[in-house]
């Protein structure tokens, strides 16, 4: 088959959620004998990049501003994609899907696939008018494609009864992860190893990350620094706000967006994963802490409670008090973050496997294909007669 995603920035992911999931599923569809299209932004992935782990990228201009960047790069691919050979058109999150409606009406052949990545109507960083075009494309999301996807079982519950349609629940994935030593986060910021919490987000409102800041300075004598991976996404108020907030405190260290050695070291050297999210689909960065085998304390909003399927502790979602209290709980009970964090591993590698994700992805894509297929032999049949 021939399958092209739309919708992502780009690969190989830089930050960002939708990007790790692109790369993940992208890559391994190539490997169960498909031709794998991926567009992407040039601000994100270098042009002269044309081809990663065998999935061709397309690279397309767009205004690389907040509300303008997904968009215009959207419709640019999905003007393109009408004079491809596509068996498959995928598109990614709800913003982009607002334009699926071309292709479902001009490319009669291929099929439209959309995956309801995260309700981003929920998103603090949108403004009224913003939020009601986000309401449209998840409209679109459920009502138009062929096939819709969520990535959380919450999710497609919500969202069939929203929009009177029906999601068919696959979720994110994480890949089996490696420990690794520390070494490039001690030169950069002094890290030995287990004497840290981290937070790997991008840094938006809704994330929380004010939350969890408020909470760890309100903690007496804490013995662990506080790492907030990530870095702005058209925020920098909010960014200039989380530092200011932060004050001068030597134990809170932010590092920006980082990937590939660095991300990984920093996973596997922290003592405790925080995820403080106000609002989520089904969050990768929280997926891949439990593939670390790295205890999870997590905001109580649905999405978490079914990734982590009421292992560990979680908190009361924007409740700095709640937040305190357990991650002072946490901190004094090293035995118990370990044992959780087997636990979460166990669950990461079996419920949100990549390789299991991929092929009933990979099955769904085959059957409406083969659908279509079937609808086309009558037609022949009895032009033949």
């Amino acid at each position: 088959m021939k399958i092209y995603f739309i919708g992502q920035k780009g690969i190989p992911a830089i930050y960002g959620g939708v990007e790790r999931h692109v790369e993940n599923l992208a890559t391994r569809l190539v490997k169960e004998g498909n031709e794998v299209f991926v567009y992407a932004r040039k601000h994100y992935t270098p042009e002269d990049l044309t081809e990663y782990q065998g999935v061709k990228i397309i690279h397309l201009p767009t205004i690389n501003t907040k509300h303008l960047d997904a968009i215009i790069h959207t419709l640019l691919a999905t003007l393109d994609v009408l004079r491809k050979d596509a068996d498959i058109i995928h598109y990614h999150a709800i913003g982009p899907s607002s334009l699926l409606w071309l292709p479902r009406l001009l490319k009669r052949k291929a099929k439209v696939v959309s995956t309801f990545h995260s309700d981003d109507r929920n998103h603090r960083k949108w403004g009224y008018l913003a939020k009601k075009c986000l309401g449209l494309g998840a409209f679109i999301a459920v009502k138009m494609p062929h096939k819709t996807i969520g990535v959380s079982q919450y999710q497609c519950d919500v969202h069939s009864k929203e929009f009177k349609g029906q999601l068919e629940y696959i979720p994110n994935g994480v890949p089996q992860a490696q420990l690794v030593a520390p070494q490039l986060i001690t030169a950069k910021w002094g890290l030995q190893g287990n004497d840290y919490i981290l937070a790997v987000s991008r840094l938006i409102k809704h994330k929380g990350l004010h939350h969890l800041i408020r909470a760890y300075l309100a903690l007496k004598n804490p013995n662990k620094k506080l790492v907030i991976a990530g870095d702005s996404n058209f925020t920098d108020d909010y960014v200039k706000y989380l530092h200011d907030l932060a004050g001068d405190n030597p134990n809170i260290i932010f590092t920006g967006n980082q990937s590939g050695q660095a991300l990984a070291e920093l996973y596997s050297n922290t003592y405790l994963f925080v995820q403080p999210s106000e609002a989520e689909g089904l969050s990768i960065a929280l997926l891949e802490a439990m593939s670390y085998g790295k205890a999870v304390l997590c905001s109580d909003i649905a999405p978490n409670l079914e990734a982590t399927a009421g292992i560990g502790l979680s908190f009361r979602n924007k409740s700095i008090s709640d937040l305190n209290q357990k991650l002072q709980y946490l901190l004094a009970q090293p035995e118990f973050v370990n044992q959780v964090g087997q636990k979460l591993q166990e669950r990461a590698l079996t419920e949100y496997n990549w390789q299991a994700i991929t092929k009933r992805t990979n099955h769904l894509y085959q059957e409406l294909v083969s659908q279509a297929a079937e609808k086309l032999v009558p037609e022949i049949e009895t032009k033949s007669v």
